[in-house]
């Protein structure tokens, strides 16, 4: 029988059913990206019959690492690191050169010698958290205006950045969670010497391509391995995961530990609504835009398709991701659910005098920011170019951080605050390749799309474009700056806001030009809507905590979590979805559609098939919660040890970016025994497969 895919209707119905109004509240069995302060122990032991100690927890931790946007975990007393090969991809695109396609050809260091440098990638370990909810909301009068509470939360969040980085010497960042019911402080270790080990082919890693994307079952090797140096020698964690080789079974429990990156479960309606009518039809048309420019650019020749492989790559997979929530959201029976479940709550504050008082309007001032976002959003949409084209990003980025620095800490953008400027300087002065003509490929069309948008005679446009055409703008701009030189834009930073008011460069005289529009839109945003889903979205966690207390968990921040379920297929139509595929199943399915791509195995694997025990499970699906930013996430067994890497969601899994639910919907991870497979018979990678399995002590 064909096995199909639920339409998104389905999901949508399956997603509405969960929604229905209650009056508290009520988790499935393995729901929450929990934070490691507020673990559902009770819930763990009642179901599961285990109970995390405080040393499980550090242990956890410590071991995982944040790849910013993506995640990982220590698999080794070397520094050896794990993630996904996707996440791994801009990197091996930025090593990668016309006669070495390590993309397309895989790479593989043998020695130590061999592993190679990435140019700007910046890894953190969590080291500690904090609670400094008091702190910030002292610091906010809230008979302020808007601007002026924004300033105060500002102020306040970056005291306490420079004061712990000063301190500590940690990286440190304040989190808001519960949409502003709480703050916290993350200090984190960051590394930048980071060298790639090994990664293999993407047809591969990415076997099936953008059809088999977001489905189940799959047959993918998306890893790759790196390592962290510090002065010249690998690092030795305090913490790592010990490699488990037999990997998970049927309806075994497993946890994942990562950074998702943005749920919207504890959206109001009004919230949610803005997305359906506004925010995301925006995003769709801007990025397919995007995406069919960049197919055009790939198809002029072989250099053109390796340079724009990783944009394609990521436009792809986010438009799947914003149809199918868009879908979702337009399905009358979801939001009425929401509604039901939204008018519940009030109806329970309400009843309390006290809390109505304090709590009662909250939603209906969110509701009125949102339409004044809405009334906006277009022309704060289209005029960000900072998105796609890396050479007006680092143009903005001089621009503005020359500017900020000179500004009193507490006032600046939170992006160049002190606490994020060696980050920063680190990305800025990468020397990575840039392509100035793919790059004009983007910024033709994102400038194209806001003349479409905005009309000749917005003034952005007008300030913008001149009497040029988009296509004559991103070909001057593009063409003739010296940004692609590091050492100009380290003379510019250096020089300071002198030096970039002097420069006559057409990109800086460009972004300079259009940097007070940025200011006055961004200044808007974060007064009239931004503070007040900050402040308005406390109050409402303020009635939750009030009534329920911490029993939820707040929505994902891409800050770490920690997510439990249990390995298990699914039902779907009239047949059973396993809950593991084998290498048998990947040459199976290659075989079936001729071994044509995107189901085209690569030589070295088609040559190691009689090498392979073929019964050697590959990808499996658990119910653990997980969003994007959990891809290169670990999946873990109650000891700790690694069991597998998260690389993807089903179709099904889409519905969690609103709500949970386990009857379809799952994670998909690499199997450990289909990592060391092929380690040791497809790739020839006996050390690094030995230094997994081993554990070697640390030297």
């Amino acid at each position: 029988m064909h096995r199909a895919t639920p339409t998104i209707p389905v999901l949508a119905a399956l997603l509405a059913a969960l929604l229905v109004a209650t009056h508290a509240p009520r988790l499935r069995a393995d729901e929450g990206m929990w934070t490691l302060d507020n673990l559902p122990l009770a819930r763990l032991k009642e179901r599961y019959g285990f109970t995390p100690t405080p040393d499980w927890i550090e242990h956890l931790q410590k071991a995982s690492v944040s790849f910013g946007g993506g995640s990982g975990a220590f698999v080794s007393a070397n520094g050896l690191v794990l993630t996904n090969h996707h996440v791994a991809l801009g990197q091996l695109q930025k090593v990668s050169t016309p006669d070495h396609d390590y993309v397309r050809d895989g790479f593989f260091a043998r020695t130590g010698a061999e592993e190679m440098k990435c140019p700007d990638l910046e890894l953190r370990v969590l080291i500690s958290t904090a609670n400094v909810t008091d702190q910030v909301r002292h610091a906010v009068d809230p008979k302020a205006t808007g601007a002026a509470q924004t300033a105060q939360r500002r102020a306040a969040t970056a005291a306490i950045e420079k004061e712990s980085s000063q301190s500590t010497g940690l990286q440190s960042r304040v989190v808001e969670l519960y949409k502003g019911g709480e703050y916290w402080l993350y200090r984190y270790r960051k590394y930048t010497d980071v060298r790639l080990v090994m990664a293999p082919e993407q047809s591969i890693a990415f076997f099936g391509g953008d059809p088999d994307n977001f489905s189940y079952p799959r047959h993918d090797l998306d890893f790759a391995f790196f390592r962290i140096y510090d002065k010249g020698e690998p690092v030795h964690p305090d913490f790592w995961f010990h490699w488990n080789a037999a990997g998970p079974s049927d309806s075994e429990l497993v946890f994942v530990s990562g950074n998702p990156g943005q749920t919207n479960r504890q959206l109001t309606v009004s919230q949610l609504e803005f997305q359906r009518d506004t925010q995301r039809a925006i995003r769709i048309a801007a990025q397919e835009h995007r995406l069919a420019a960049l197919r055009a650019y790939a198809a002029r020749g072989p250099e053109q398709s390796r340079r724009a492989l990783d944009r394609i790559f990521g436009l792809e997979n986010n438009l799947k991701r914003e149809r199918a929530f868009l879908e979702v959201l337009r399905d009358p029976a979801v939001m009425e659910a929401k509604r039901k479940d939204e008018e519940a709550l009030r109806a329970r504050v309400a009843k309390d005098a006290k809390l109505a008082a304090l709590y009662g309007n909250a939603w209906d001032h969110i509701a009125a920011a949102e339409r004044e976002q809405a009334r906006r959003f277009r022309e704060y949409s289209y005029r960000d170019v900072d998105r796609g084209a890396r050479l007006v990003t680092i143009a903005n980025d001089i621009v503005r951080l020359t500017t900020e620095v000179e500004k009193p800490n507490e006032q600046r953008f939170q992006e160049y605050r002190d606490s994020n400027l060696e980050s920063l300087r680190f990305q800025l002065f990468s020397k990575a390749p840039v392509f100035p003509d793919l790059d004009a490929v983007t910024l033709e069309t994102q400038l194209a799309d806001a003349l479409a948008a905005l009309g000749p005679k917005d003034p952005w446009v007008k300030l913008a474009l001149g009497d040029r055409t988009p296509a004559q703008v991103a070909e001057d701009l593009t063409a003739h700056t010296r940004l692609t030189d590091v050492a100009f834009r380290q003379e510019l930073v250096t020089g300071g806001s002198q030096a970039v008011a002097a420069s006559d460069d057409p990109l800086i005289v460009w972004a300079r030009k259009l940097d007070p529009s940025y200011r006055e839109l961004r200044a808007w945003h974060e007064d009239a809507i931004t503070s007040v889903e900050s402040l308005e979205g406390a109050r409402i966690a303020g009635a939750r905590f009030a009534l329920d207390g911490k029993s939820v968990y707040p929505d994902a921040t891409g800050t770490l979590r920690l997510s439990y379920g249990r390995v298990a297929g699914y039902d779907q139509l009239l047949t059973r979805v396993p809950w593991k595929t084998t290498f048998l199943g990947l040459y199976d399915r290659a075989k079936s559609f001729d071994n044509q791509p995107p189901f085209a195995i690569p030589d070295r694997v088609a040559a190691a098939r009689p090498k392979l025990d073929l019964d050697t499970p590959l990808d499996f699906v658990t119910t653990d919660d997980i969003i994007g930013g959990n891809s290169g996430s670990p999946v873990l067994n109650r000891k700790l040890e690694y069991v597998g890497l998260i690389f993807d969601g089903n179709t099904q899994s889409f519905a969690w970016n609103f709500a949970y639910d386990d009857q379809q919907a799952r994670a998909v991870a690499v199997h450990s025994a289909a990592i060391l497979e092929a380690l040791k018979n497809i790739y020839g990678m006996d050390a690094l497969a030995s230094e997994l399995t081993q554990a070697p002590p640390r030297p």
